[in-house]
């Protein structure tokens, strides 16, 4: 078995997660087992239907929280008629508005507020009980009761103190008892007091053999816990972003970024370290030669993969970019939008079409508005756009730092040529400077006017200059190496070296 570790998953999920879903697949596809486990909370929703949204099988997720129940993975599926069978005659009023059900016990002064899954449905994700003005307790149902969170009133708030986990008949799992920052854990033979140690019971719970792997995907709080109870399990690292900070390191010391630098410190233990680029992973063994005096195994597999290359049904539409990603500061989509606006001016039918959610869509909302671009600049939220990018002329990226860049791989894989900043890995990887887009030089000193201006420059060249049709050739001719079939192979070659 496969077990791939990380911590959080969202509506809106990082390329960490994606990546995972097309690895999920690919095993899938060679017949490997393979389990994806998840450490955070997950309060406001069902980590079913986020892990099934981006498209991992029930049966591939394991949850840290229920793990040591014997609940299953599952949609919620309780509905407001089971609720109401709980309320044991009571009395009561029903209102709703949307997802949002309200019962009230004006016997008792006791409401409870019900949150379904969606406006139209019964189904009932939680239910929180407020009894004479104070939260007392939140009930959380999938197909049964998952778990109830238990609150009292401190300083004006309510404060949660205890949880407790179910079993499917009802009965309690085990507790978790909170204090602020402070947490425990009461099971029937065993007290464990902390999250990390609550980590480590269950990587033992897995019974860990030789013929298992262990993949960190993200290790921050969860790391050594991991690393000190899986053996003899080979344990492997997935490199998502940028390992270091150069700013930071000369040729004495090397500053890691934090989120690897335990794993790192650990290469000892660790059986191979993941890249996804031969460029990083090249310059991951130099650093490791240079300042650690070690030779770990360093192996390139890209994150992602394409099933088959994306061809357009008719023409292209012309003049037209894309850009996907999460609407965060750190992806610089305002800086796009302002080089599209510049272009604008000398290329009079240029569109742009940002896809993704995010922080900063409200933002990006205004800052259409202000330059009155809403007619050629377009937010079209998240979707699904395996078949969208060939209907696209060019695809263009305002990021400073991509670790692969799924967006970028499935750009290329739809005959995209790519506009960007010539920055470690993904552009790099995926740009041919003046035979598939271009890389921007780019260093610290240069303000986002003139980032924004060489973008527009760029942009500006490729559609007036460039034999659009040849740049759309030597991008598909990049993509072949991402095809499916060619990533299957390297992590094939991978595990079975492992075990």
């Amino acid at each position: 078995m496969i077990y791939n570790f990380n911590l959080g998953i969202g509506w809106a999920s990082s390329g960490v997660e994606y990546a995972q879903v097309y690895r999920a697949r690919m095993f899938r596809d060679i017949g490997l087992d393979a389990k994806f486990v998840f450490m955070d909370m997950f309060p406001r929703d069902n980590i079913e239907h986020m892990t099934k949204n981006i498209g991992f099988l029930d049966s591939e997720i394991i949850w840290l929280y229920t793990f040591f129940t014997d609940c299953k993975i599952a949609p919620v599926s309780y509905t407001l008629g089971q609720l109401e069978s709980t309320f044991d005659g009571s009395s009561f009023t029903f209102s709703r508005e949307g997802k949002i059900a309200k019962y009230v016990f004006t016997e008792s002064n006791t409401f409870y507020t019900a949150y379904m899954v969606d406006e139209t449905s019964d189904l009932v994700h939680r239910v929180e009980m407020v009894s004479n003005g104070c939260l007392i307790r939140k009930d959380y149902y999938t197909y049964c009761r998952i778990y109830s969170e238990y609150y009292a009133p401190l300083d004006n708030t309510a404060h949660l103190y205890q949880r407790r986990f179910f079993n499917e008949d009802g009965t309690v799992a085990y507790e978790e008892i909170t204090d602020n920052d402070v947490v425990m854990y009461r099971f029937p033979d065993r007290i464990i007091c902390s999250k990390a140690e609550l980590v480590g019971y269950m990587i033992k719970r897995l019974n860990l053999t030789e013929q298992d792997v262990v993949i960190l995907d993200r290790e921050t709080g969860i790391g050594p816990a991991i690393m000190q109870n899986a053996a003899p399990a080979k344990i492997g690292v997935i490199i998502h972003a940028d390992h270091f900070s150069e700013n930071s390191t000369d040729d004495r010391n090397i500053l890691w970024n934090n989120y690897y630098e335990y794993a790192f410190s650990q290469y000892k233990n660790i059986d191979f370290y993941v890249t996804a680029t031969d460029d990083q992973n090249r310059l991951l063994r130099e650093q490791f030669k240079k300042y650690v005096k070690a030779e770990p195994n360093v192996v390139t597999i890209p994150v992602g993969s394409l099933d088959e290359l994306k061809y357009p049904q008719g023409q292209r539409k012309k003049h037209s970019l894309i850009t996907a990603s999460r609407l965060a500061n750190e992806k610089h989509v305002n800086w796009v939008i302002d080089a599209v606006v510049a272009a604008h001016e000398k290329v009079p039918d240029i569109t742009l079409d940002i896809y993704g959610k995010g922080g900063e869509e409200n933002n990006l909302k205004a800052q259409i508005d202000r330059l009155h671009c809403g007619e050629y600049v377009r937010l079209c939220g998240q979707q699904n756009l395996t078949e969208v990018y060939k209907n696209y002329d060019a695809y263009i990226s305002g990021s400073t730092s991509e670790g692969f860049g799924l967006t970028l791989m499935e750009a290329v894989g739809s005959g995209l040529p790519i506009v960007g900043f010539d920055v470690r890995y993904g552009n790099q990887n995926f740009i041919d400077d003046g035979e598939n887009g271009y890389k921007i030089p780019v260093n610290d000193k240069m303000g986002s006017k003139e980032r924004i201006q060489k973008l527009t420059e760029s942009v500006v060249k490729m559609f007036t200059q460039d034999d659009m049709e040849k740049f759309h050739a030597h991008s598909y001719e990049k993509a072949k190496s991402y095809l499916t079939t060619e990533v299957e192979k390297r992590w094939i070659q991978t595990i079975i070296q492992m075990i």
